[in-house]
């Protein structure tokens, strides 16, 4: 049975997607299509300020608890998974197949992490 990603790997895993998801349209070459375009900028800045935030080792800011981190990841995965239909690109083929490795890769990021709270200092 696989091991559950510990917050260390997640915290990997968040740091990688900021910005590979913030530069997709132009590393993938789908600019033109504006929806994607800035789902693609409000996805990453969405996983970029809840890392910011979250109760973890990585986060400076340390008032969100973990939890809650995951369940961003999570609704963040589905809407990228999602979102070529919602929002009119999936005939695109770059658009809509960066969108689907988005979101399994949110999906993951947020089901297979290991839910525990950080410790609290005593």
């Amino acid at each position: 049975m696989q091991k559950p990603i510990s917050r260390r790997q997640h915290a990997f895993t968040d740091y990688s997607y900021v910005p590979l998801v913030a530069s997709a349209p132009e590393l993938v070459g789908f600019t033109q299509e504006k929806a994607a375009t800035t789902l693609c900028h409000l996805l990453s800045g969405t996983v970029l300020l809840s890392s910011l935030f979250t109760r973890a080792e990585w986060g400076p800011i340390r008032v969100m608890p973990y939890k809650a981190h995951l369940t961003i990841d999570t609704l963040g995965g589905l809407t990228a998974l999602t979102a070529p239909w919602l929002f009119g690109f999936a005939r695109n083929k770059r658009a809509r197949n960066t969108f689907l490795v988005m979101g399994v890769f949110g999906l993951v990021a947020g089901l297979l992490s290991q839910p525990e709270e950080m410790p609290s200092k005593t």
